[in-house]
């Protein structure tokens, strides 16, 4: 038998999850590049090791967009005229996002670019 509980928790992240993919266009396209890294990665048959590691940051990017997105709502909720103090705390949750879209970008650059000069 399935706790109830813990299927009302998964429906709750599905909700979520299916509310990011309908208001962010920036998670959006972050599904694009994970589909076209998948596909890269397949054509060019990376190793296990390269493939734990695409999934992993391609995890870290989705993560931090939506804790980003999370944040913003909040923020938003909390204090939706313009104020400095909220404006940092969006600025500072975007940069995360920024963080680990470019540890992907490194990675990605690491595993494709020899591949694609062989």
């Amino acid at each position: 038998m399935v706790d109830k509980k813990k299927s009302i928790g998964f429906q709750f992240a599905w909700n979520g999850l299916r509310e990011v993919l309908k208001s962010e266009w920036n998670f959006r396209l972050h599904i694009v590049s994970m589909v076209v890294v998948i596909i890269a990665g397949l054509m060019f048959g990376i190793t296990l090791v390269e493939w734990v590691s695409v999934v992993t940051v391609i995890g870290l990017v989705l993560t931090t967009e939506i804790l980003n997105t999370a944040i913003e709502e909040v923020i938003d909720y909390i204090k939706p005229e313009i104020h400095p103090a909220a404006k940092k705390v969006k600025d500072i949750a975007a940069a995360s996002v920024f963080v680990a879209s470019m540890t992907a970008l490194v990675v990605g650059l690491i595993i494709f670019i020899p591949r694609l000069f062989a």
